[in-house]
């Protein structure tokens, strides 16, 4: 007598409803990455590029057991740019018990067939701006995700490093603070800044990239007080960088984003304006500091490392191309 055929999940779009059992299957799926109501909604559902069309989900008596998160440009994040060859995903997961049935090749190419019938040539996991769930693929956590993608054809792009740096006793190191009399003394200027200031803040911020503008004026818009910031002018008066924390969904322990101006790395501003930010940060209780992302043999990641952080997660972004 043959066994009877297990049912087969339907895929379609997100529609009312479905959030409580994706979350609970997410969180099932994914448990080195589980997600809030909340942070669901602000990263996915606010997003002013969201369309539930790009958001599949396997229904399976309805009941979300798997799902993943298209999204291509319909709101540039700066100026006209629409990137209208380019879609990222997100995210993808299957529950548990409906793995290694094909499910998750199935969610993948149902994405990747709908941005292609937007036009969408490549695909970027997973580094999209404005909300970005994570900055790529953890391969140590999820082995099975990395082999189904880079079986569809998604291939390494760069490694991005997640660092954390314990606060508890933390005093700024005597040379710092040495340095910092020594770069006052030549004119700078390190401090909170003024509301005439963020002028000058935000244009550098979006010489960087137009997302960091966008994260500090979302978080003071929110309320986040001022002294967040600790920002730093050159004798000259020009805005030379800033570094702050709690930027990002009003996480006090989330350290970034920070930059110094390129003409005016190498003076040391870089680790001054850090260590003030920990310094602060200390001040106010926080036990310790932690971002998601940097390169781990860049200038930045050299410099995080020399000031007592250590590597605690890699994410790998990866690529899609058509053809």
């Amino acid at each position: 007598m043959s066994a009877t055929p297990r049912p087969r999940p339907v895929l379609r779009p997100f529609r009312p409803g479905d959030g409580r059992s994706l979350l609970a299957a997410w969180c099932r799926s994914a448990p080195d990455d589980p997600i809030t109501a909340a942070r669901f909604r602000t990263l996915i559902l606010l997003d002013p590029n969201f369309d539930p069309e790009g958001l599949r989900v396997a229904d399976l008596d309805g009941q979300v057991v798997g799902a993943v998160y298209a999204v291509r440009r319909r709101t540039p994040l700066a100026g006209t740019d629409l990137e209208p060859d380019v879609g990222w995903i997100l995210f993808f997961f299957v529950d548990p018990p409906h793995r290694r049935t094909g499910l998750g090749r199935r969610l993948l190419t149902d994405a990747l067939d709908w941005l292609r019938g937007h036009g969408r040539t490549r695909v970027d996991f997973a580094p999209y701006a404005p909300h970005y769930v994570l900055p790529g693929l953890d391969r140590a956590a999820y082995p099975e995700a990395a082999r189904l993608l880079a079986g569809l054809g998604f291939r390494p792009r760069y490694e991005a490093a997640a660092m954390d740096r314990g606060l508890v006793g933390y005093r700024m190191p005597d040379e710092v603070r040495r340095h910092e009399a020594a770069l006052t003394a030549r004119g700078h200027r390190f401090g909170t800044p003024s509301d005439d200031d963020l002028v000058d803040l935000l244009g550098l911020a979006e010489e960087f990239t137009p997302d960091w503008a966008r994260a500090i004026r979302q978080c003071l818009t929110g309320g986040a007080p001022l002294d967040r910031i600790v920002s730093a002018r050159a004798p000259d008066g020009r805005m030379a960088g800033w570094a702050m924390h709690g930027a990002y969904d009003g996480t006090a322990e989330r350290f970034g984003p920070f930059g110094v101006r390129k003409e005016l790395r190498g003076a040391g501003l870089g680790k001054v304006l850090l260590h003030l930010t920990l310094e602060r940060m200390r001040a106010l209780g926080v036990h310790g500091a932690w971002f998601l992302w940097t390169g781990e043999q860049s200038p930045a990641g050299h410099l995080y490392r020399a000031s007592g952080f250590t590597t605690t997660r890699r994410f790998t972004v990866l690529r899609w191309e058509a053809g």
